[in-house]
């Protein structure tokens, strides 16, 4: 197997964070080639060991990195953490507001050590009146309009994936990469900023745009008024497909396949506009004639015929799927030394995908090998390692 693209090779990056938003900086950066270490607390970050729905973020957003166990309230602890930032290139953190200020790792005092480095905090707010607020996904749904524009009227719901904190992720490695670019003719870093309520904001734009044009809010997206009139899931004797008809010469493309004779020869219905008009017209035809042929039958007809079209998947079908079969999942090895296959970064560079093999680390499991790309030496490792400042892997 030919080595993954590493456009970042020898970007030193150093990473305080835990849940999902931090985690995806460093787990993007790590994958695109960076040299990633993960400050955890003594025992390891407690997001190892969440149950329920957050069971997957620690093996889903930590891979490709080394990890260190840092008591960060002793002084020794705290040394190791600056001399590690004193070397990096980045830090990325995602801790309330002020929690790395009070260890005196803040930007301004970092820099004072290290002109270069990128400084990334991924936070609730940026700048104004709520940026002292504690955030999660969920509350940037909530307030910033997304739980809203999911659910059904008066019934706001949160997305089905922690959309904000990893698009929030997103974010920071944009800025990471355009501060890093800025540096290569200043040789100065900075600080970068992203935020889960502004990354709503961002993703809801849509229907604020929406509403500044034409004057009407924007609807719950299950009461929406659709821009096509054939643009939903549809039952069939099987399984449910989701079709979209989406162009004008799509609708044409639609009948043919579909044997819809009666409602290409109404030439009143050959305009996307005029079609959403007559949704409560076209729509009852085409569900009993979807709704007469199997799952299979639909797809085979849609497949390659340039018509949007999805079966409705689910998350654990995906672990089977033959598209993403083909480079779209790496195999990790969990702490406990379970084989899994997860999701790649999506991406592919100079015509190579981002996936290689993974290991997830054990708490503070590359502790020696970090401290020793310090330049300490075995003892005032051993010392550390005696004295509880570092944690070492069992």
């Amino acid at each position: 197997m030919n080595a993954p693209p590493a456009p970042l090779a020898g970007t030193s990056v150093v990473e305080f964070t835990h849940m999902v938003m931090g985690p995806t900086v460093g787990h993007v950066l790590a994958g695109l080639g960076a040299e990633v270490v993960r400050v955890e607390p003594i025992g390891g970050d407690r997001t190892r060991r969440l149950i329920g729905s957050g069971a997957g973020y620690f093996p889903m957003y930590n891979r490709g990195k080394q990890s260190i166990c840092l008591d960060l309230k002793s002084g020794a602890g705290l040394g190791v953490a600056r001399d590690l930032i004193t070397r990096s290139d980045v830090l990325v953190e995602n801790f309330r507001p002020g929690a790395l200020d009070r260890l005196g790792l803040s930007y301004e005092e970092c820099v004072k050590t290290n002109e270069r480095l990128v400084y990334c905090s991924e936070k609730g707010f940026l700048p104004g009146p709520y940026e002292r607020r504690t955030a999660l996904d969920e509350v940037a749904q909530m307030m910033g309009g997304l739980a809203y524009m999911t659910g059904p009227p008066g019934q706001p719901l949160r997305a089905g994936a922690s959309v904000i904190d990893v698009t929030g992720g997103l974010f920071g490695v944009i800025g990471i990469l355009a501060a890093l670019e800025q540096r290569h003719r200043t040789g100065r870093g900075q600080k970068v900023i992203a935020s889960l309520f502004e990354t709503t904001i961002y993703l809801v734009g849509q229907h604020m745009a929406q509403y500044a044009v034409t004057g009407t809010p924007a609807a719950p997206m299950p009461a929406r008024v659709s821009a096509w009139a054939i643009y939903d899931v549809f039952e069939t004797k099987t399984d449910p497909v989701f079709i979209g008809v989406v162009t004008d010469p799509l609708w044409e493309k639609f009948c043919r396949l579909f044997e819809l004779d009666d409602l290409w020869a109404d030439e009143s219905l050959r305009e996307n506009n005029a079609r959403v008009e007559a949704r409560d017209r076209i729509l009852p035809t085409i569900r009993e004639m979807i709704g007469s042929m199997s799952a299979a039958e639909v797809i085979e007809r849609l497949d390659g015929s340039g018509l949007p079209f999805a079966p409705i998947g689910r998350p654990q079908d995906m672990f089977d799927d033959p598209h993403l079969n083909e480079g779209g999942l790496e195999d990790v090895t969990l702490a406990d030394g379970t084989p899994v296959r997860l999701p790649t970064i999506p991406l592919e560079l100079g015509g190579a995908r981002i996936g290689s093999p993974q290991h997830l680390p054990h708490p503070g499991r590359d502790a020696r090998a970090v401290l020793e790309g310090l330049g300490y030496d075995s003892d005032r490792i051993d010392t550390l390692v005696g004295s509880g400042a570092v944690g070492e892997s069992e």
